[in-house]
């Protein structure tokens, strides 16, 4: 009996051969990708914005 079963072999042989033929999918869309950088830099600018009106509150508050 062998020691790795040839069905596995063979699955893992198709997976190699699947993740070597895989295309860079950033490198075909590019406008996606700009859309997704352009989304997170306006999250985080909100975010900036609530944490920075808190913290005037705050300050507002105490002094």
């Amino acid at each position: 009996m062998a020691a790795i079963s040839m069905p596995l072999a063979a699955r893992a042989e198709y997976t190699l051969h699947q993740l070597a033929k895989r295309d860079n999918w950033a490198q075909r869309e590019p406008g996606v990708i700009v859309v997704l950088c352009i989304v997170f830099l306006v999250a985080i600018l909100f975010i900036a914005m609530f944490i920075n009106k808190k913290r005037q509150a705050s300050k507002g508050v105490a002094a």
